[in-house]
């Protein structure tokens, strides 16, 4: 008989684990998700025909593995797309014969170059910070001078890394950390970055550095990369990535289509409620649809993507009193964004940069005004042209860090668009009369938490690891701040793991924990 294999999550690591072990056997696949959504927050959210990246999605990566499958799915363009016809742009097409064109194929990955910059103080610096004359200009040269010498003098005498602000400070020097790290960490995380643990730092920029920064500027100055093989760069550094021509979701609409056609179930809006253990493995698994009925599912092996806490929870009084207490600790940041159709951005282009519309060029902006809490701003026109109905209007997305219940959180839908555009307003982005419409989307659980008891999180592991059918993969699975090609490598682990039948879990933790990969080949 064939094996039945449940997969928890059609998110980026869900839909993968189906994927991969199509490929690999003849198993009975169901996929639960507990939403109407596919894709997880790596979804395209729609309103009124136009697109929404719900975080920001740049397709790149240093695994071989995981550009190969992307490319399989989405090929890259064959043809310019309709902004690179526009502004005349001299980018790698494909040569194969039958590479997508964007302007009739939706299967397509777009070659992006990456822009984005720091707004503080009213005006825009480079990020990553670049230690050039512009820079100098802006900050002025006393606390040029500051940055400076306190860079050298956490060269000579470096904090032991009890918190992320020491994990900064190391690399950054006290000045540049106050200036650019903490208040945006801050807001992102809703704690002090004196509370946080540092191998968020370690596994988000790992050896980023004032040197790696400065080295990067020189090798930009007389290199020209028209490939956008980066393994040589700083992840927090790159300069070109892929992306799809309708959004990250798109992609992922597809997979979740194909992976249908080869007979695999997905029942979208299908909560796990409940999972039970027989002699050390997980046997059933209930679920509750939107409709409030509940229904149960047999299970051979369990891939899941749901969130660490919900997965402890759903099986119920037979966890460990301090595994149980270690979960209930495990925190999150919650994840609204409020989509902003304009007329047009009151901010002006003084980049250089030729964009349609003369827009700014940035696909997103970090907002560091400590005035206001909106984190992060994203312009859609600029991750494809194809995400606004319209390219002559202003696509943008206003990014903000929450909890669920929280004051934001709690409002309304229209309260929360009028604060947003209120923001944007104070800090000079928009005018409120150039608003044509705007939605608002939520996401739970967006960013699994380095604080609370995360400290003791080996407890939940060990503890995981002793289930011998389930395989925890993606970013919630295991509590890590995954990239999306991390979270598909754990599936694609797992899959390779339960084709060959091995219950040792080793390597599905090991992503994005060696050394090496994040930053180097």
């Amino acid at each position: 008989m064939k094996k039945k294999i449940v997969v928890i999550g059609a998110g980026p690591a869900g839909l993968t684990a189906a994927h991969e072990l199509q490929n690999k056997g003849d198993y009975d696949i169901v996929i639960l998700e507990a939403t109407n959504k596919i894709g997880g927050i790596s979804q395209t959210a729609k309103h009124k025909g136009n697109r929404m990246d719900i975080g920001g999605h740049r397709f790149f990566t240093k695994s071989d593995r995981v550009m190969k499958w992307w490319l399989d799915k989405f090929p890259i363009q064959g043809k310019p797309a309709y902004d690179d016809i526009k502004l005349n742009r001299d980018i790698p097409l494909s040569k194969a014969e039958d590479a997508p064109d964007p302007a009739v194929d939706d299967r397509v990955m777009l070659y992006r170059n990456r822009i984005s910059r720091i707004y503080f103080m009213k005006t825009f610096f480079n990020y990553p910070i670049t230690l050039n004359m512009d820079t100098i200009k802006k900050l002025g040269i006393v606390k040029m001078m500051k940055i400076g010498f306190s860079y050298f003098w956490i060269k000579l005498f470096p904090k032991k890394e009890i918190s992320l602000e020491e994990f900064f400070i190391n690399r950054f020097g006290k000045e540049l950390y106050l200036t650019f790290f903490k208040n945006y960490t801050e807001k992102v995380w809703g704690i002090p970055c004196s509370e946080i643990e540092p191998s968020w730092g370690s596994q988000r920029i790992k050896g980023l550095s004032i040197t790696k920064l400065i080295s990067h500027f020189f090798r930009q100055k007389f290199t020209t990369r028209k490939n956008i093989e980066q393994k040589d760069t700083e992840t927090s550094l790159i300069e070109q990535f892929l992306y799809p021509k309708h959004g990250p979701g798109s992609l992922w609409e597809a997979v979740a289509e194909d992976i249908e056609n080869e007979g695999a179930k997905i029942i979208m809006e299908s909560q796990v409620t409940g999972l039970s253990l027989e002699n050390g493995d997980i046997k059933k698994i209930r679920y509750k649809k939107s409709d409030g009925s509940e229904s149960e599912i047999e299970a051979d092996i369990v891939v899941s993507s749901m969130p660490v806490r919900d997965l402890i929870d759903s099986l119920g009084s037979v966890v460990p009193e301090d595994v149980k207490k270690v979960s209930d600790g495990i925190l999150y940041r919650d994840f609204m964004t409020c989509g902003i159709l304009l007329k047009k951005l009151k901010i002006k282009n003084e980049s250089g940069i030729n964009t349609i519309n003369n827009l700014v060029p940035d696909n997103w902006i970090y907002i560091q005004e400590p005035e206001v809490k909106i984190g992060r701003l994203q312009i859609f026109n600029n991750w494809s042209p194809y995400m606004p109905e319209d390219i002559n209007n202003v696509w943008i997305g206003t990014e903000y860090f929450c909890e669920e219940g929280d004051e934001l959180w709690s409002k309304s839908d229209n309260d929360f668009a009028e604060f947003a555009i209120s923001e944007c307003k104070k800090i000079n982005v928009i005018a409120p009369e150039d608003v044509i419409d705007h939605c608002v989307i939520r996401v739970k659980k967006a960013y699994p938490a380095y604080f609370g008891t995360y400290k003791s999180f080996h407890v939940i592991r060990e503890y995981l690891d002793t289930i011998k059918n389930l395989y925890p993969v993606g970013r919630n699975g295991m509590h890590r701040y995954n990239n999306q090609d991390h979270s598909m490598l754990t599936s694609m682990n797992a899959a390779d793991l339960i084709s060959i039948g091995s219950y040792d879990k080793t390597s599905l933790w090991e992503v994005n924990a060696e050394e090496d990969y994040h930053e180097s080949k």
